[in-house]
C-alpha cells in the first residue's frame, strides 16, 4: 500500500504528524504533499524540522488568494502530481482548501480517500470551513471520526455506517508526542517570566472576529474585565493581521493584556499547558486545552468541538460581556473531565482502518 498524505497549513502538519510517524514507525510507502495553503514549504522547513518529520516530497506554494482561486490552482497541480505519483490511498486531514481540493482530485482520479477527523459540524454554513468538511466527507471511502458525536453526525448525513471508524483524534497523540519533543528546546515560560498557572492565554485570529469592529471590540474589552477580576495577565501571541486590525480599529490593547509576536508551535504549546485559562477562537486550541487539562473559554458563537463543552473542559462565550461570566465559570472547574479524544493511539488505529 502506498499513501499520499496531503497538507498545507500548520495545523494540517500538526495532526498529520502522529501519521506521519506512524507510516515511519511500520514502514508504510508514504508522501507528503505540501500544497503551502498558509505559508511556502521554505517557510514551513523548519517546522518539520522542529517537529523531527521527513521532508516532504512534493512542494506546490500555491500561496494565499480567494477561495475559488486557491483552490483551482490545488486542484490542478495535486492531480498531476497523483497521476504520476499514484497511491493507493490519500489522506487528507480537517476542513480546509487543501482538504477540498486533494479530496476532489483524488475521487476525480478514483483513487481512494481517507479523511482524517471527519465529522465535525458547526452547523453554520457562513464559515468556508464547514461547506469544505461536508463535501470531504461525502466523498471520502474512510471517515475517520474522532468521536461517537462525530460519527452520529455522519450517520444522519446518510453515510454508510462500513465508511465510519471512530479513532479518536491525532491531536491527542500530537499533543502527547510534540510536548515530548518541546522539552528539549526553549522554555517559552522562563523566556517570558512566566509562571505556572498564573497567567492567561488568549489567542484570536478568525476572520469573522478580527475583521470585525464590533467583535473584536468585545474580544478586548471582555480582556479588560477578566484582568480586573482576576489581576492575571493575558499573554496575547496576536496574529499579525489581528495586531493590524487593532491598529486600523483605532483600539488600544487594555492593560493587563500582553501582546507578543506569533510563537512556534512547540512554544505556544508549552504556553498552554501552563496557562491557567485559556480564551480562543481556534477549534485546535479547544482540543488542546481539553487534552492538556486546561480550562477554555470559547470566543465564538459556536464550536464544531461540542465534546469540549460536554465534559466541562470549554464554555462558548461569543465576543462580549458573556466573556467574563465564561471566565468565572471556568476559573471555579477543576481540570477533572474525561478527555473525550481518545488516549492517544488516533494514528495507529487509522493506518490499521487502511490495511
Amino acid at each position: 500500500m502506498k499513501i499520499a498524505i496531503i497538507l498545507g497549513t500548520r495545523p494540517e502538519i500538526i495532526k498529520m504528524s502522529p501519521i506521519i510517524r506512524e507510516c515511519e514507525k511500520q514502514g508504510i510507502e508514504y508522501y507528503i504533499l505540501h500544497t503551502g495553503q498558509h505559508y511556502s514549504y521554505e517557510m514551513d522547513k523548519i517546522f518539520f524540522e522542529q517537529l523531527k518529520l521527513p521532508q516532504a516530497k512534493y512542494n506546490l506554494d500555491v500561496g494565499s488568494g480567494l477561495h475559488g482561486k486557491q483552490t483551482a490552482k490545488m486542484l490542478a497541480r495535486i492531480e498531476e502530481i497523483l497521476i504520476k505519483d499514484r497511491p493507493d490511498v490519500v489522506l487528507v486531514q480537517g476542513d480546509t482548501n487543501t482538504v477540498l481540493a486533494g479530496a476532489l482530485a483524488a475521487s476525480k482520479l478514483l483513487i481512494k480517500i481517507g479523511h482524517v477527523e471527519a465529522g465535525l459540524r458547526s452547523f453554520d454554513r457562513t464559515m468556508p470551513e464547514e461547506t469544505n468538511r461536508i463535501i470531504a466527507d461525502h466523498i471520502s471511502d474512510y471517515l475517520f471520526a474522532p468521536t461517537e458525536t462525530s460519527r452520529k453526525y455522519l450517520l444522519n448525513e446518510g453515510i454508510p455506517e462500513e465508511k465510519i471508524f471512530v479513532t479518536g483524534n491525532t491531536i491527542v497523540d500530537a499533543a502527547y508526542q510534540n510536548l515530548e519533543i518541546s522539552k528539549n528546546g526553549a522554555d517559552i515560560l522562563e523566556e517570558l517570566g512566566l509562571t505556572e498557572k498564573e497567567y492567561f492565554a488568549a489567542t484570536a485570529h478568525r476572520a469573522e472576529n478580527v475583521d470585525s469592529k464590533e467583535r473584536l471590540g468585545g474580544i478586548l474589552s471582555g480582556f479588560s474585565q477578566i484582568y480586573n477580576e482576576f489581576g492575571l495577565p493575558i499573554i496575547f501571541p496576536a496574529h499579525p493581521r489581528t495586531v493590524k486590525m487593532i491598529g486600523e480599529f483605532g483600539f488600544e490593547v487594555p492593560e493587563g493584556t500582553r501582546l507578543i509576536e506569533p510563537l512556534g508551535y512547540l512554544e505556544f504549546l508549552q504556553l498552554e499547558s501552563g496557562a491557567r485559562l485559556i480564551l480562543t477562537d481556534s477549534g485546535g486550541v479547544q482540543e488542546e486545552s481539553c487534552i492538556l487539562k486546561v480550562p477554555c473559554v470559547t470566543l465564538r458563537d459556536n464550536t464544531e468541538r461540542p465534546e469540549t463543552v460536554d465534559v466541562g473542559a470549554n464554555l462558548i462565550a461569543g465576543c462580549g460581556e458573556k466573556m467574563i461570566i465564561c471566565a468565572r465559570q471556568m476559573m471555579e472547574s477543576k481540570p477533572e473531565w474525561e478527555n473525550p479524544y481518545g488516549n492517544g493511539n488516533a494514528a495507529e488505529l487509522t493506518l490499521g482502518k487502511l490495511q
